[in-house]
């Protein structure tokens, strides 16, 4: 009996799944990714691989503006012509909490380079972001995000968080991360882009 019970289970569970994927299908859609090429030829005459922004991607919407955390307008528009990592991330959240030591490394070791940082808060009220952002000391643009869907919008959907964003010089979007990601897979694409 408890067989049959497990079976009909796991038969609602792939019906179900199935049913949400053929209704939603941007959840089957892959994030863009940075394309590997065979790269430079050293002078051992061994190539080495390298990283670039994939030639169908998509151009990113920076037609947002928005505050900081001192109620300042921030253009997104105003990093145009820059390598920018957009962030989506929480206070709450503790991959994010991980991965905001590396941006803020990666801010100073590659701003003055066109690289740069810009943390879009999901759902703080400005009260509880404020601190964080000086406890935590973000040396990057921490906007609020929070009653801003559209802008999650134009990157997403985003189901979860953090969510990153790579966009190039020229305003493509070269990769999207879910979750936390490695700092290395960050540096790499920052890098390649520079």
């Amino acid at each position: 009996m408890r067989i049959r019970w497990a079976i009909a289970t796991l038969g609602v569970i792939a019906l179900a799944a199935l049913t949400i994927t053929t209704q939603m299908p941007w959840l089957t859609q892959p994030h863009p990714e940075m394309v590997r090429d065979e790269g430079i030829v050293d002078a051992s005459g061994n190539a080495k691989p390298t990283l670039s922004c994939p030639a169908d991607a998509k151009p990113a919407n920076l037609g947002f503006t928005l505050k900081d955390v001192e109620g300042r307008d921030v253009s997104l528009e105003s990093f145009k012509g820059k390598v920018v990592l957009l962030d989506f991330w929480a206070t709450w959240c503790g991959p994010c909490k991980v991965e905001i030591p590396h941006f803020i490394e990666f801010q100073k070791k590659y701003g003055e380079k066109g690289f740069q940082v810009v943390g879009i808060s999901v759902d703080d009220p400005v009260d509880k972001l404020a601190p964080y952002v000086k406890e935590m000391g973000m040396n990057y643009p921490v906007l609020q995000g929070l009653g801003h869907d559209d802008v999650q919008d134009a990157y997403g959907p985003i189901l979860g968080i953090p969510v990153s964003v790579l966009i190039s010089r020229d305003g493509k979007i070269c990769s999207t991360h879910t979750g936390l990601t490695g700092k290395d897979v960050f540096e790499q694409e920052i890098n390649a882009l520079l």
